[in-house]
Parts: C-alpha cells; sequence; structure tokens
C-alpha cells in the first residue's frame, strides 16, 4: 500500500509540474490574433486584410497537431492578405482553440463548429483550404455546409481509408484514463523526443524553412491538451475518411486539390489523384520535388490556387 501512495504521490507531482510547463509555455508567447466565442468554444484566430477587400474571404485551416503559426511562418497569409480577407482558425484543442469534452470533435462536429463561426464573423462564401487533417475537416464543412462557403482548395489531404500505423500509435492518449496519465507524464517528454524528427519528415525532401524554426511554437504542441486533440484526430482519422468517401458524390462546389510529388506523410497517388478521378470537375495541382507542406515549398502556388477559384 505504501508503494501504491508513493507512485500516486510521484504520478501526481509530475502531472503538476506538466501542467505548470505547458502553462508557462503559453505565457512565454503572447497569442497573435483574437478570441470569439462560438457554440460555447473559444476560438482563437487570425484575421487579417484591406479594408476594402476584392473578393471572397478565405479561411485556413491547419492539419493535426500544427496551429495558425504555421500558416502565418509560411508567408501564405502575407500574400492573400493583400488583396483578401483571410481568416486562419485554431482547430478545436489546437494552439489557443478550447475543445470541451462536452462532444465528440469528429471531423463534421468541428465543421458544424467552423460554419458556426464564419456566421459569427460574417464570412459570406468563402474560399476554403484545408491543410491534412484540415483538409478532410474542409470536405465535412463543405459536405454538411455547402451553402456557407463558395469553393475547396484540399492541400495533402487523407481521403480514402488505408492502413495507417501512425494512427494506432499516436491514439493511445485518447483512452479515458489512461489516456490522461500518458498526457501528463511521459507524453510531453517523448513529444518533445520525436517532434524534430517529425518535422523534418513532414517537409521532406525540402529542409525545414529557417522561419518555421523561428516562429512556429514548438513547445505550444506537447501541452496534455494539444497532445489529447492529436490523439483524437489520429484516431478519427481513418473512420472519418471511410464515412466522407462514401459521400463524394453529394460534393458540387469548384475545389482544387494540391499535393506535392514527394509527401511522405501522405501517398498522392492513393489520395489527390484518386479524389481527383472521382471528381471530374475538380482541379488537381502536383507540385514537382515538393512534400506534406506545400504552402511553405511554394505559397504563391497556393495563393494562385485560392484565387483562381474565385
Amino acid at each position: 500500500m505504501s508503494r501504491l501512495l508513493t507512485l500516486a504521490a510521484a504520478l501526481g507531482g509530475f502531472a503538476l509540474a506538466t501542467h505548470q510547463a505547458a502553462r508557462n509555455a503559453e505565457r512565454a508567447r503572447a497569442a497573435p490574433g483574437r478570441f470569439i466565442a462560438v457554440d460555447g468554444v473559444r476560438l482563437h484566430i487570425l484575421d487579417r486584410g484591406p479594408p476594402a477587400p476584392d473578393g471572397p474571404p478565405v479561411v485556413l485551416l491547419h492539419g493535426n497537431g500544427s496551429m495558425v503559426e504555421d500558416f502565418d511562418s509560411s508567408g501564405l497569409i502575407d500574400l492573400l492578405a493583400r488583396h483578401r480577407r483571410v481568416v486562419a482558425i485554431d482547430r478545436p484543442g489546437f494552439g489557443r482553440s478550447d475543445r470541451p469534452r462536452d462532444r465528440d470533435w469528429t471531423p463534421e462536429a468541428q465543421a458544424a463548429l467552423i460554419a458556426a463561426a464564419l456566421e459569427r464573423l460574417g464570412l459570406v462564401r468563402p474560399i476554403v483550404l484545408g491543410h491534412s487533417f484540415g483538409a478532410v475537416v474542409a470536405l465535412a464543412l463543405a459536405l454538411d455546409h455547402a451553402s456557407r462557403i463558395g469553393g475547396l482548395v484540399l492541400e495533402s489531404g487523407y481521403f480514402f481509408p488505408t492502413l495507417r500505423a501512425d494512427a494506432v500509435l499516436f491514439s493511445p492518449p485518447a483512452i479515458p484514463g489512461i489516456g490522461d496519465v500518458i498526457r501528463y507524464t511521459y507524453g510531453p517528454p517523448l513529444g518533445r523526443a520525436v517532434a524534430k524528427p517529425m518535422i523534418r519528415r513532414m517537409f521532406a525532401p525540402l529542409p525545414v524553412p529557417r522561419r518555421f524554426k523561428r516562429e512556429f511554437p514548438l513547445p505550444l504542441t506537447v501541452r496534455p491538451w494539444q497532445i489529447r486533440a492529436v490523439a483524437e484526430d489520429s484516431a478519427a482519422m481513418v473512420p472519418a475518411a471511410r464515412r466522407l468517401s462514401q459521400r463524394l458524390g453529394q460534393l458540387h462546389l469548384p475545389v482544387t486539390i494540391l499535393a506535392g510529388e514527394e509527401d511522405r506523410i501522405v501517398s498522392p497517388k492513393r489520395q489527390a489523384q484518386r479524389l481527383h478521378a472521382m471528381l471530374p470537375d475538380s482541379r488537381l495541382v502536383l507540385l514537382p520535388g515538393a512534400g506534406h507542406m506545400l504552402h511553405h515549398a511554394s505559397p504563391a502556388v497556393v495563393e494562385e490556387a485560392i484565387l483562381s477559384l474565385a
């Protein structure tokens, strides 16, 4: 019994230290945008653009484990904001946005929240770009709330179910009970150990850009609450692809599909090219020499894809 009490006390102390370290990381870096309340959820957004935009607004949805600073550090927001209102949203649980436990945060649930946020912000039929898992959320948004958006740009997305080792490896912190223990004990140090190799793989075959290294707040990615969001999105990825791929016939919006030919995270052939074949009116752009992070590899190509849909 004394050993169990000692272990419990040690775990409790470790959890408190982990929580404090996460809050310190947040205080060390001011939120770059502002907050809005939508359906009981506090969302963090970057909202930029000229006083008189010359076209429809643009909404950016980041991938799993990321946040709005990813788009900001790529220069894509700077390019788009010269002419358009641009809103980049921290999806629930990522960056500075909350992820309440009162619902199952499937891509469809996240899309419903994003749709409400568009209305709250007065964004009329924006062009929505989703990157990686954000593309899955964007697809759900187009299927469930088509009247709210004007077009889709799907970058490096995962749309059809396949065997995914990462979905299995990253999911345990989402398990009730044991997941909390993981997230507040060895989860953050393990996350710090694997973060840089994972980032290199996402950018490969290109190097990680200096601006990304300088501006992306890596310590925020290993906070226990963001680890939970990563785990839940990882667990949802394959089932969501199975559900949404069966509804592609319902998609009647303009769609541009972007992929890097050297993507080592998501197969362009199995995902982007297959999606293009199923959406005959879509446009497919394959970028030679680029990997998963197209908006860093060539922000101008991504900008052109967005503006051409308008």
